[in-house]
């Protein structure tokens, strides 16, 4: 077993699915009524016949045996019709709570964002959302009201098993009660196959996201080959999870099969010894086998689901570890502070460390940014810059000291309130796989195509909009694949204007542009940022001369702070920064011999 199938958390499984169904109690109970039908109609369907057989042995009138064939013929279409009615009941049930659970999963996804993400494979996490909510199908389909059929309709039958004769139910109740018991034999074992089998198949779904993301690189480097063995060990380790599976399986279905077999033989034995004592009439031992046969059929069916219960309590697991995860912040009020709220950003004494028991990679770090200020904040990589520009959005909440606006304390905020009034322009920009418009109107979902332009032309990003095939109409692709990285970065800052909130977080925003462009954009951002409070993350020596001000962060702590001309004259660590720095770029670097900063290489700072 993998370590991840051996370590995730087991909390909520198959009966914490019953909940998602309350919605439906009605349908429910109807489906359950028409499951019974079914039942009940496939026992009387099956009864009749072997009457009817009897009743032509015996030389009984025709007119006897065309109102039987009559019977059994009504009996049949009512059986198909049930059996149907049942399928479209319990399958409109199940795909309408597939439905509800494929929203939820996501939006706990949003909930737990970012910090959930960090060191988790997107392949792994979409077969959370799709495959493993797929599967539990099986239950809200398949197993809750044939369960509840299982117990009912055998009782029935062993009721007139009973009248007929109290030595079949003794016959038949044994191997009853021990089919019943086969699927807890390897019931430790189906857990374990299941939670193997799902972290198999979650392993090779990433493994495929990750190749078909980075099959450029993996061209450009002629890696295909590689990826492509390593996807085919995924998938040799997956099929061995399959196999082992199957074998339980397998082994259970014969275990079942063979008890059945011998409970039916059993009460054959039975019935014929009874028969030839007199005991019981001829006719009658072939209507015994039938409802002895009903009596393990709805049990039969409930074994089939049974034997993939392993996968399907495996499924769950994974969707509740999604589910039930504690968010990383909450929100502790839902009314904002009254409005306006001064755009003035201050942070006071905060320490802040990634995961739990993790080193701080930000200590006692104090500095202001006041309303209509830019403010650039500079450092040599994972100083702790971009984990700023984190607790100010709230993406965690500081271990110590506390990040205002306005002079509110940034929880004192719901966290969609507080995004209203920061927007964040990231490094890394994410385009989703419709147009441009679409795109820029993220900042802003009612924005009209005007004010969408409009925030286009301040991004530098109108004339290259309106090259493309269909102007603002043209889909990009995913992650924008036909923009290049310069144009994807202004249509993220397109955003930002629409959007337009009175603090703005650029992070590396003009990392990929242009020196011509950065100028321009540069200029754009001045006019814009009038009366606005803007925090820059950047590197650039000309978007940080820019600034107001300056903020120099090493090893997680504000070392200085003042204005380019003011800390050059310092001679201090931003003196040596700027004099270290390779065209144009400010800070990237460790100096030789710094240690790693931070929590690891996967934790933004």
């Amino acid at each position: 077993m993998t370590p991840a199938a051996r370590c995730a958390p087991r909390g909520r499984t198959l009966t914490g699915l019953l909940p998602f169904m309350k919605g439906f109690r009605r349908r429910l109970v109807l489906a359950l009524l028409v499951g019974i039908a079914d039942q009940a109609s496939g026992i009387a369907a099956g009864v009749t016949a072997v009457w009817l057989v009897g009743l032509a042995a015996t030389g009984h009138s025709a007119r006897a045996v065309g109102l039987g064939v009559v019977l059994l013929g009504a009996l049949v279409v009512a059986r198909a019709a049930a059996a149907w009615a049942e399928m479209w009941m319990v399958h409109d049930i199940a795909y309408r709570i597939l439905a509800a659970l494929r929203v939820r999963v996501y939006e706990a996804l949003e909930r737990l964002a970012p910090a959930y993400l960090l060191g988790r494979r997107t392949g792994d996490l979409a077969s959370t959302v799709m495959a493993d909510v797929e599967l539990t199908e099986e239950f809200f389909a398949h197993t809750v009201i044939s369960f509840l059929v299982a117990v009912v309709v055998p009782f029935g039958a062993l009721a007139v098993l009973a009248v007929l004769h109290p030595l079949f139910l003794v016959a038949v109740l044994p191997f009853l009660a021990a089919v019943a018991t086969v699927p807890v034999w390897l019931a430790a074992r189906s857990g374990a196959q299941g939670r193997e089998l799902r972290a198999r198949l979650g392993e090779v779904n990433a493994d495929v996201v990750d190749g078909v993301q980075g099959l450029r690189e993996l061209v450009a480097f002629g890696r295909q080959a590689a990826w492509l063995e390593r996807i085919g060990r995924g998938g040799a380790a997956l099929y061995r999870a399959q196999l082992a599976h199957g074998r339980r399986s397998g082994a259970e279905h014969s275990a079942a099969d063979t008890l059945v077999t011998l409970g039916m033989a059993t009460v054959l034995v039975t019935g014929s010894l009874l028969v030839t004592d007199h005991r019981l009439p001829a006719t009658t031992l072939p209507v015994a086998v039938v409802l002895a046969v009903y009596c393990f059929a709805p049990l039969n069916d409930i074994l089939s689901t049974a034997r993939n219960f392993g996968a399907v309590r495996a499924a769950a697991e994974r969707v509740f570890t999604v589910l039930d995860a504690p968010p990383t912040v909450t929100d502790l009020t839902s009314r904002p502070p009254p409005a306006p709220v001064d755009p003035h950003v201050r942070f006071r004494h905060v320490s802040f460390g990634y995961g739990t028991g993790g080193p701080d990679v930000l200590h006692d770090v104090s500095f202001d940014v006041a309303a209509g200020e830019t403010v650039a904040l500079v450092g040599h990589s994972g100083a702790g810059k971009s984990t700023c520009t984190h607790l100010l959005m709230r993406f965690w909440d500081a271990r110590l000291g506390s990040v205002s606006v306005g002079g509110h304390d940034v929880r004192a905020f719901p966290q969609a309130a507080l995004r209203e009034l920061v927007t964040l322009v990231p490094q890394e920009v994410y385009l989703f796989n419709t147009s441009v418009a679409e795109n820029i109107r993220i900042g802003r979902p009612r924005a009209t195509r005007a004010q969408v332009a409009a925030a286009a032309r301040r991004a530098i990003a109108d004339d290259f909009v309106r090259e493309l095939p269909h102007g603002y109409d043209t889909v990009i692709g995913e992650r924008g694949a036909q923009l290049s990285g310069g144009q994807r970065q202004r249509i993220a800052i397109a955003r930002a204007f629409l959007r337009d909130a009175p603090v703005l977080v650029m992070d590396e925003a003009v990392s990929n542009l242009d020196a011509e462009n950065t100028a321009l954009l540069q200029a754009a951002m001045k006019r814009l940022q009038s009366g606005r409070t803007t925090l820059l993350i950047a590197h650039r020596l000309s978007t940080i001369r820019s600034a107001d001000r300056i903020v120099v962060l090493a090893r997680g702590r504000v070392v200085e702070s003042g204005t380019h001309h003011h800390l050059l004259a310092q001679g201090g660590v931003y003196a040596r920064l700027v004099a270290s720095q390779h065209d144009g770029v400010v800070g990237l670097p460790r100096r030789p011999g710094e240690p790693p900063h931070g929590h690891g290489t996967s934790t933004p700072t």
